[in-house]
């Protein structure tokens, strides 16, 4: 759903002018023309009057930067980053890429104002908006009515969420499944794991090798848990383009490769 004052077609993505753009990522219109010099943000398509309109594939990599600052990258780091990603990716490959590197942020939450989250959403948010993002997990409500807790780390996603034109009842749905099978398949790794390390039988913590083997298991958790997040995106995005392709009869790109998010 466009504003009225954000270029857009019924065949083609929106366009958000720099003052749109900076208010949708929450960052200011200097951030966003710095950005541009430094090569993070690819540069704006030029409209009439030379007015530079911005896509959502500009808002995605906007949200990448942030969470990459949220871990602690310098800006040469976040450079390094971006350089290694393919120069063509779609929002939506932007957004698994944000994802990946969200899932290793702590769990927090900051408050913002209705006024905030509007500026983000690009337009007024409806108190059957606020009703979807709290139902998403997005926010909560608190004792003012116009001050909400977020979760930053989904706040982007719930954003997006709020265009897609399906019924809430079959996004939390949605947001079931995939809890369901997530919890299920972390169960079941967990135990491989869990017996790579202590043996079918094992005793826990206890007797004498149990310090050497918790230490093991810690050793095993930190290696193996970035690659099991990263192998379990990439598979289920190859799996949902092979159902598209099912849909839409038409051959899908591979996913796109997840580079290295270490400073």
């Amino acid at each position: 759903m466009a504003t009225p004052d954000t270029a857009t077609t019924d065949t083609e993505e929106p366009t958000f002018t720099v003052d749109e753009l900076a208010a949708r990522a929450g960052v200011t219109v200097r951030t966003v023309r710095f950005y541009g010099t430094r090569g993070l943000l690819p540069p704006p398509v030029l409209g009439p009057r030379r007015v530079g309109h911005y896509g959502p594939e500009h808002l995605s990599r906007l949200a990448l930067i942030e969470e990459l600052q949220h871990h602690g990258l310098t800006l040469s780091a976040i450079e390094r980053y971006l350089r290694q990603l393919p120069p063509d990716l779609s929002a939506d490959d932007l957004a698994i890429h944000r994802a990946l590197v969200a899932s290793w942020a702590p769990d927090a939450s900051e408050e913002a104002s209705r006024e905030q989250l509007a500026r983000r959403a690009g337009r007024p948010l409806s108190e059957e908006d606020i009703d979807r993002l709290a139902a998403l997990n997005v926010l909560e409500r608190t004792d003012d009515p116009d001050v909400f807790r977020i979760d930053p780390g989904v706040l982007h996603l719930g954003m997006r969420l709020l265009e897609v034109p399906i019924a809430l009842e079959t996004i939390l749905a949605a947001h079931t499944v995939v809890l369901e099978h997530t919890r299920s398949a972390a169960r079941e790794l967990s135990r491989l794991f869990r017996d790579e390390v202590w043996g079918p039988d094992h005793e826990g913590g206890s007797g004498p090798f149990g310090a050497e083997r918790v230490k093991a298991k810690k050793s095993l958790s930190a290696h193996m848990q970035p690659l099991v997040v990263q192998a379990l995106v990439i598979a289920f995005q190859r799996s949902m383009k092979s159902e598209l392709r099912g849909w839409y009869g038409q051959d899908e790109p591979q996913a796109p490769s997840v580079p290295d998010v270490s400073p």
